[in-house]
């Protein structure tokens, strides 16, 4: 997969915001996790749908699966999908908004007629 990585700094009041999430809202660290991997599933629900109601997309869902990947030396644990993705005003617009995976709107958009739906752009 090439994915295009794109680093955002947070502003100081983002920081000071997602400092008291992890330590107030998500009080366990598990918890934490249990969210990122969360959302990693429902991206991988999303892209699941899409590709069935969406011919054109053209998305391979034959190995979806979520990736946990450790690297000790720099004390980081990251989580990995390889779901429908997102583009960066999705990333930028859900960033700071606490437990919004999208999984909402999905259901919303299910709910409406078909030709109301919008369909995200296929990643590049």
């Amino acid at each position: 997969m090439n994915a295009h990585v794109e680093q955002l700094e947070f502003q100081a009041e983002a920081r000071q915001l997602l400092d008291l999430m992890v330590h107030s809202v998500y009080s366990n660290k598990d918890s934490f996790l249990r969210e990122l991997i969360s959302n990693a599933s429902d991206a991988l629900d999303k892209l699941r749908i899409e590709a069935l109601r969406n011919k054109e997309l053209n998305a391979d869902t034959s190995d979806l699966h979520i990736q946990l990947e450790v690297d000790k030396g720099a004390r980081t644990l990251t989580v990995r999908d390889n779901g429908i993705g997102m583009t960066r005003a999705e990333v930028v617009d859900l960033i700071g908004t606490l437990a919004k995976s999208g999984t909402a709107e999905l259901r919303q958009q299910l709910r409406r007629p078909r030709t109301s739906r919008t369909t995200p752009p296929p990643r590049s």
